[in-house]
């Protein structure tokens, strides 16, 4: 069973473009990267080389002699005199492109041949992309991947044509029926519980139950310590451990602000200066910043001490609850004490893999918080998360107040269903993955 995903079309525009360059494919591990590239592959080459430098480590080799394209396909040859290369119609695929960076420096001489097509893939290669951008920079596109998104969870289970009804209903402001909105906050939620993990999400479709899935993100949860202990230096290894360790109790308070005094005991800021980058960097938690002033431009406009971290898959949070809160959430569809954490780790998902920003605002002297913050050309809107329809004070502040003359309209995400009273855009929560094009729907409008 193949899950679509977005990078197929992404793929499927490379190809046509006969200015190619050498791509490569950058993304957490276990997000469905190599199976989609080889799906792709069969479907458009007459001939594949796969190398992978993990279960292969020989092919490190082939950049001994130097990095043009005649001396990688002569050593690739030597190792296996069975490849074949026909220019044309070959792809040469290098698979855990963490293992051995220096085989970007070849990107620009396959480019610059001309004669086969190239793609990269690896796990963590945020962590090793500053080498690897300066010895290929010019000379490659990239594309950046993240598990399955709800849309293409939505695809997954048969509803393949209902996002244009969405935004619609969205930019129309006409609610939802009852049986929409019942059917999509159910979808919801149990996209929520698993995750977008591929591995998962196939499972639950094939055997219709939440069976084995803890196990599996148990299992891929398991695979990141072990690359933070096989990747990470030194003494890095135990703080970026401690770190990721940390995420889950921390989103379980109130005060949501990720504090290094309580990752561990005498923990101090300077200690741990880079390990929370090297999971940013890994794709395994998403960083949101706190505002000096909720006011346009948002880049710059950061205080880089202050900041909350989010898993950037919900259901591997979910998986590092509690066994009773985990089968009552699965069972009963109860988020518990959690909620308020789930649903903003929810949100913060669905705004990166849609490509918005991450920003939260916290008033220094009161206690006026926003969860995010996104923007069309000229306005600036908060975006305020409630697990219920809760009044939404904070909300109501930041557009009536001379303060904030960027702010004129706020957007609410709740258990209810869409709405507009009182200059606030309110949305269900399943709504948030079409966020960004609602937005450019309404720049356009105004236009």
């Amino acid at each position: 069973m193949y899950l679509k995903r977005k990078a197929d079309l992404f793929l499927e525009n490379w190809k046509k473009n006969k200015d190619r360059k050498p791509l490569i494919v950058k993304g957490a591990r276990q997000i469905g990267k190599t199976e989609t590239i080889r799906r792709f592959a069969a479907s458009h080459y007459k001939n594949i080389i796969e190398i992978n430098f993990v279960t292969d480590p020989k092919y490190k080799k082939i950049t001994d002699d130097g990095y043009s394209a005649d001396i990688i396909i002569k050593n690739i040859s030597l190792i296996d005199p069975s490849l074949k290369f026909i220019p044309g119609n070959t792809l040469i695929f290098f698979d855990e492109l963490q293992e051995h960076p220096e085989i970007a420096t070849s990107l620009k001489f396959f480019k610059e041949d001309g004669r086969f097509d190239v793609i990269c893939s690896g796990s963590l290669l945020g962590i090793q992309y500053k080498r690897i951008e300066s010895i290929s920079v010019g000379y490659k596109t990239d594309y950046l991947m993240f598990s399955m998104d709800f849309e293409e969870f939505l695809e997954a289970r048969g509803y393949s044509a209902v996002s244009d009804d969405l935004l619609k209903k969205m930019t129309d402001l006409k609610a939802f029926t009852d049986l929409e909105y019942e059917l999509f906050t159910s979808l919801f939620l149990d996209y929520c519980i698993i995750g977008g993990m591929p591995a998962v999400v196939k499972a639950y479709i094939e055997k219709g139950t939440f069976e084995g899935s803890v196990t599996t993100q148990h299992e891929i949860l398991n695979d990141y310590k072990e690359d933070i202990r096989k990747y990470a230096d030194g003494a890095d290894q135990t703080r970026i451990l401690n770190v990721f360790n940390s995420i889950v109790p921390q989103l379980g308070k109130d005060n949501k602000k990720f504090q290094i005094s309580k990752v561990a005991k005498g923990a101090r800021f300077k200690d741990y200066f880079g390990c929370i980058e090297w999971l940013e960097d890994a794709g395994i938690v998403n960083k949101c910043v706190c505002l000096h002033f909720p006011e346009l431009p948002l880049k710059g406009n950061t205080d880089t001490e202050k900041y909350k971290l989010y898993f950037a898959d919900t259901g591997l949070l979910i998986s590092q609850l509690d066994d009773e809160q985990q089968e009552d959430l699965r069972a009963n569809k109860n988020l518990g004490t959690y909620k308020g954490a789930l649903y903003e780790n929810f949100i913060a998902e669905a705004f990166m893999k849609q490509g918005l920003g991450l920003y939260y605002y916290k008033r220094p002297d009161s206690g006026l918080e926003e969860d995010f913050f996104v923007r069309t050309a000229d306005e600036l809107f908060p975006v305020e998360v409630k697990s219920e329809n809760n009044r939404s004070k904070t909300l109501s502040t930041l557009i009536s107040s001379p303060k904030y003359p960027d702010i004129r309209h706020g957007i609410k995400l709740c258990k209810t269903n869409i709405g507009f009273e009182n200059y606030i855009y309110t949305f269900p929560h399943f709504c948030a993955f079409l966020l960004k094009r609602w937005l450019r729907a309404l720049n356009k409008c105004d236009d």
